[in-house]
């Protein structure tokens, strides 16, 4: 069984009487890899700073072991911390990087000897994967090079927690796909809890344990990936975590909800009889079939080639679906679609109702999708962390 290791009690943080976490209670355990994940502004980022000691909260606890570390600052507490800028220290080596904090004297005024530092600073090369890299320039390195030294300058300290920053930011595509398999490879060869920010949902399923969605403040779902994408709490969380069709039913019975008129077996239960309820379908879980052997049938309005499947949006008496398919159907065309039970999924209603899940807008959005990765508010350097 985990063991419990941070919780944070009743937590809320404002800034000029502006709430920016709203009464957060939630625990991490040891030895997890758990991601914070939601939008800019969602109050993510705020909360890893209350864990690592930078920022204090406005009312509320912070616990470490069971034991109240408010007012515990930043260097005291068994915590690290890796910012999307590494902050590395570009007139020493990769070696001496590393070693910079064991240099430091510890707060008993012992210094730890040159011998084991050589001995902790190799540990950690092999570690991220760097070695006989000692001697290397960091300005000569690439970015994912640069960031493995960061992490080792980090883990170099044996801390019981390692908070990562939005990390990936600046890494180019295909670079940052290959850093969240490593991360995951260190942080289990660690055996230590790794809490990681980001608002790449893709970072946030191929990497966690378990992930947090948050937004305006609040936290909207906790679980693992598996049920955060299959079982999401609201149309907030389904939008945000993968592609969602998210349109209006009725919840005729257990196992049976309404859609657009049409009847659907579904696998969910526990709502009151004609219960208005939103209604989640993944793309992916939507057959195409001959229209007459069709639950629904629609009008293709728009198709994408990706590269293993098309894209394509059908209009459904004025709500535009995505569809994922490996058959091309040309716009224009009109299709039958089948629905099995286990690809429906019904949710309470809640305030996200009725503003995601149409595609209406796909063509202009997936246009912008190349330029919307990381915005300037979420950049910050390890000094402004400790100016704050």
């Amino acid at each position: 069984m985990s063991k419990e290791l941070i919780r944070l009690s009743n937590c809320t943080m404002a800034f000029d009487g502006e709430i920016v976490l709203d009464n957060i209670n939630i625990y991490f355990n040891d030895k997890e890899f758990l991601t914070l994940l939601g939008p800019s502004g969602c109050g993510k980022t705020t909360m890893l700073r209350i864990i690592g000691g930078f920022l204090k909260p406005t009312s509320g606890d912070v616990l470490f072991d069971g034991v109240r570390i408010n007012d515990v600052p930043p260097h005291k507490r068994t915590v690290n911390t890796v910012f999307q800028k590494y902050a590395l220290f570009p007139h020493l080596n990769v070696f001496e990087n590393i070693a910079f904090g064991l240099r430091i004297a510890r707060p008993d005024g012992k210094k730890i000897k040159e011998e084991e530092i050589r001995e902790r600073v190799l540990e950690m090369l092999e570690v991220v994967s760097l070695k006989g890299f000692e001697k290397r320039s960091v300005s000569s390195l690439s970015g994912g090079q640069q960031q493995r030294v960061a992490i080792a300058r980090a883990l170099v300290n044996r801390p019981k927690v390692l908070l990562l920053d939005e990390p990936l930011g600046a890494l180019d595509l295909r670079l940052r796909k290959d850093m969240q398999n490593e991360l995951k490879r260190i942080q289990q060869a660690m055996d230590i809890t790794f809490i990681y920010v980001t608002h790449d949902q893709e970072e946030a399923l191929t990497m966690s344990d378990t992930i947090v969605v948050m937004d305006k403040g609040v936290i909207q779902q906790v679980g693992t990936p598996e049920q955060i994408y299959n079982e999401p709490k609201n149309a907030f969380v389904a939008d945000f975590i993968g592609e969602s069709n998210i349109v209006d039913g009725n919840m005729i019975c257990d196992g049976e909800v309404e859609i657009f008129g049409k009847r659907f077996k579904c696998l969910d239960g526990g709502f009151e009889p004609n219960e208005p309820v939103d209604v989640v379908i993944r793309p992916e879980d939507v057959d195409i079939v001959p229209l007459k052997e069709g639950m629904l049938t629609g009008l293709v309005t728009n198709i994408t080639f990706k590269g293993v499947h098309y894209d394509i949006i059908v209009d459904f008496k004025g709500f535009k679906w995505l569809i994922q398919t490996t058959d091309y159907c040309p716009i224009g065309s009109k299709i039958g679609i089948k629905i099995d039970p286990d690809g429906i999924h019904v949710m309470k209603k809640s305030k996200y109702s009725g503003m995601f899940g149409d595609y209406s807008s796909y063509s202009a959005e997936y246009d912008e999708i190349s330029d919307v990765d990381y915005t300037a508010e979420d950049e910050q350097t390890e000094e402004e962390w400790h100016e704050d």
